[in-house]
């Protein structure tokens, strides 16, 4: 039987065993810790302890203001390279992978299951290197249900991404992105308050 998991023409250059972490011991200490506190006092505090989530999160490193509002089943990777501005809210189980920085701005939304990720691998190389960038949602923008926000993408000020989108690129101002990638599809105009 072919073994349909090895293309033998391209594989051979490829090493896993050789892939080097290069996070130092400090910060594998600090995650480790995070982790244990995460999965405990963190995941099983009341929905609406957001005050005691912040002084853990606070604990790690975290830039939070007091009215910045993260639910108890988010899972956030480092809370040291996190950043949330005041009003704004990560909803119940997204995923903050945070190997590089990721900055929220002022009310923003981040809704239930989106992803935040600022890592992936260079495929190229023989050993699958880690490559990072730093994530920033600006004022006002809304990242919808199960979204995925790629490293290195900026959503512009105002901006909203659809829900289940795939997002690539960077999202300009006051547009409304969907899709997989996610493309523009219309401008956003917020009403004046009545």
């Amino acid at each position: 039987m072919k073994n349909i998991f090895r293309d033998t023409d391209s594989a051979g250059s490829l090493d896993l065993s050789k892939y080097q972490n290069t996070a130092t011991f400090a910060s594998k200490l600090r995650r480790f810790a995070w982790s244990m506190v995460q999965a405990s006092l963190f995941r099983w505090s009341p929905q609406r302890a957001f005050r005691f989530r912040r002084f853990l999160l606070r604990l790690f490193g975290a830039k939070l203001t007091s009215t910045s509002y993260i639910y108890p089943t988010t899972k956030i990777r480092d809370p040291a390279l996190l950043e949330v501005g005041e009003h704004s809210s990560i909803g119940p189980y997204v995923d903050v992978y945070s190997v590089d920085r990721i900055v929220i701005g002022s009310h923003c939304t981040v809704s239930t299951q989106a992803f935040l990720c600022t890592g992936s691998h260079d495929i190229f190389h023989p050993q699958m290197t880690l490559l990072h960038a730093p994530i920033h949602i600006e004022h006002g923008a809304w990242v919808c249900a199960r979204a995925f926000i790629s490293p290195g993408v900026r959503i512009a000020e105002g901006a909203v991404v659809a829900a289940c989108s795939v997002v690539t690129k960077d999202v300009e101002a006051w547009t409304v992105v969907a899709g997989n990638p996610a493309v523009f599809r219309k401008h956003r105009k917020v009403d004046k308050a009545t």
